[in-house]
């Protein structure tokens, strides 16, 4: 399962939304500014609040990075 965590003020978020889209990957998304557990997710998960962050099964990318992605979605 892949997540995306993102926030609405968010550039990155929304390239990501869209490369995911471009792909045809299923994925969930979350606002982390109003969801509590979300938000705590990325804090525990990440160390630190910032978005995007995809979530491949466990493999965690912070950003909007296209090769980690493309990697992660390899796997």
């Amino acid at each position: 399962m892949i997540t995306l965590y993102t926030s609405p003020a968010c550039a990155y978020c929304h390239m990501a939304r869209e490369y995911l889209k471009s792909r045809k990957v299923t994925f969930k998304e979350y606002d982390i500014s109003d969801n509590p557990k979300a938000m705590n997710w990325v804090r525990e998960h990440v160390g630190q609040l910032a978005t995007p962050v995809i979530d491949f099964d466990g493999t965690i990318v912070l950003g909007f990075d296209r090769p980690k992605i493309d990697l992660a979605l390899r796997k």
